[in-house]
């Protein structure tokens, strides 16, 4: 079961383990992310597009603590569940994605 966590709770998810480097992967696409992107705070901010997950599931390590990000959530929510069925066991869907994070943060903007 893939943790949903909304982004206010993202730092308090990322403390349960602070042994495991916190890592927000966001999984749109690159014009998606000119447009709007979090600014990390606490945690390393890694940019794969979904697609790109497969080839490059190297870049990203087992032991990190990995919440997946996009615009609304069902892109991200795939991309933890094939995390998981690849050993990463610290993984979870940010909920609402971007779209969620810029009502909790007026600085990022909605599209």
């Amino acid at each position: 079961m893939i943790d949903q966590i909304r982004p206010a709770d993202v730092a308090d998810w990322f403390a349960r383990n602070p042994s495991a480097t916190p890592v927000v992967l966001d999984v749109r696409e690159p014009w998606e992310l000119q447009t709007a992107s979090v600014v990390p705070k606490g945690f390393t901010l890694a940019t794969i597009p979904m697609n790109e997950i497969p080839a490059r599931i190297s870049e990203l390590n087992v032991d990190q603590r990995i919440a997946c990000l996009c615009h609304h959530g069902a892109r991200s929510q795939r991309v933890a569940a094939f995390l998981a069925q690849n050993g990463f066991t610290e993984v979870a869907n940010i909920a609402g994605g971007i779209d969620a994070w810029s009502v909790h943060d007026s600085s990022v903007p909605k599209y």
